[in-house]
């Protein structure tokens, strides 16, 4: 049986939460894949707003496996305030939630070097939600990380203390100094591994083996959003993980044959939390608009986004290294009363016009050229066929998927799970 994969198209922020929630009922697992508690997830029904930071988006729907796949690093801290939040809905966490043996934990001194680390760095800085993701993916990769399995192992504590104390003396390598009091995080962080140890831990890249032989329908649900890939992101602005469909094969055990559908997501427009280059970027009341109608406040650090016209270049890239074979278009209804869109269909780099995203998009390098296309003015939020959609935004769909070469699927007309279109 095939694997689907979900993931977003720029930046993070489009919307996968609310998908994998609308798709859920076509699946029996769920599965996170990369990431860690920087990502959030939100979702909205019945009246209620829930933003998930490890769970996966598919936890509110009954017969849905949700499973935290190797990929993901886990703060046990921001897991156990997680589980608190979700404790009134009534949910069978214990059967519905397992989490990879093979997954990364957190540590509270992996905090204080991603701390250290950004304001090291100055006016450099790179936007780090100081989650300490960066410093767990650093010690995954240098071979001297803690899983959750360990915490099964007779010896799991001592190779906490010896990783904990490398990291105190590496604090002294910055120049900065980062207050703190280790005993009082260490007694947050071993009172929420109690939690966390609750939970049934498995060798998951088996359990998804097995699970595809008897016929079992997977959704792997990413977090970020492609152009913040470790590899094919605009690096150094980027995360810490591969948030691209090969994330997906790495990050739960899953080989890349076995991958069926790509489901590719974007908003109308585009935005950006942190720092880093954003060609279409507005500082104008177009982006002000975009940011108030749209919210657009990152659902884990509360931080103002910023806003721009839709990049076709760059979404034609992130198209292409994921694979795209299903398009699924956020927020159309943001962009209602805009008279005229914008959309970046190539760039001017240093004085040449190409259609492709180049090593380095910077703005004393990159000029975006621009399509201009009608708006809408209808409220969309009320429409609930393809057959209500006006002309004009039925218009820029059909422009973006002759671009991209890619149907756009699904339609999102607010936030909630039941204002989406299927096309």
């Amino acid at each position: 049986m095939a694997v689907d994969l979900l993931l977003g198209l720029q930046w993070g922020d489009e919307g996968k939460g609310k998908i994998v929630d609308v798709l859920t009922k076509d699946y029996d697992i769920i599965a996170r894949f990369q990431g860690g508690p920087n990502a959030g997830h939100t979702l909205v029904f019945d009246g209620i707003k829930h933003v998930l930071h490890t769970i996966p988006s598919g936890i509110f729907h009954k017969n849905a496996i949700n499973l935290i796949g190797n990929g993901v690093v886990i703060d046990p801290v921001i897991f156990k305030k997680e589980l608190e939040k979700l404790s009134k809905f009534n949910l069978d966490i214990k059967r519905k939630l397992f989490i990879s043996r093979k997954a990364h934990l957190i540590l509270p001194t992996h905090r204080l070097l991603d701390a250290a680390s950004e304001a090291n760095k100055g006016k450099a800085k790179i936007g780090s939600t100081l989650k300490g993701i960066g410093p767990t993916y650093m010690d995954k990769t240098g071979r001297n990380g803690i899983r959750v399995g360990d915490l099964e192992m007779d010896n799991w504590k001592e190779k906490y203390r010896a990783l904990a104390n490398k990291h105190i003396g590496l604090l002294d390598f910055y120049k900065v100094k980062i207050e703190f009091d280790l005993d009082e995080l260490e007694i947050e962080f071993f009172s929420a591994l109690k939690v966390l140890k609750t939970l049934t831990f498995i060798d998951s890249e088996e359990y998804l083996h097995q699970a595809q032989k008897v016929g079992k329908t997977i959704l792997a649900e990413g977090a970020q959003g492609s152009l913040l890939d470790i590899d094919f992101g605009t690096y150094p602005f980027v995360t810490s993980s591969n948030t691209t469909a090969a994330g997906a094969c790495t990050g739960l055990g899953v080989a890349p044959g076995k991958i069926k559908e790509v489901f590719g997501i974007f908003k109308a427009y585009t935005t950006r939390v942190g720092s880093g280059p954003f060609p279409t970027e507005l500082f104008d009341t177009y982006g002000e608009t975009m940011g108030r109608v749209g919210n657009e406040f990152g659902a884990t650090t509360g931080r103002p986004r910023r806003c721009g016209w839709l990049d076709l270049v760059a979404l034609k890239y992130a198209v292409q290294i994921n694979g795209v074979t299903k398009l699924i278009m956020m927020k159309s209804d943001v962009l209602s009363g805009f008279k005229k869109l914008k959309v970046c269909t190539a760039y001017n780099y240093k004085g040449e016009t190409i259609y492709h995203l180049p090593y380095n998009i910077e703005e004393e390098n990159i000029k975006p050229i621009y399509t201009e296309l009608n708006g809408w003015n209808e409220d969309l939020t009320k429409m609930t066929q393809a057959s209500q959609l006006p002309k004009t935004l039925n218009d820029y769909i059909a422009f973006l998927e002759k671009e991209l070469e890619v149907p756009i699927k699904i339609v999102s007309v607010g936030p909630d799970r039941t204002q989406t279109i299927h096309r």
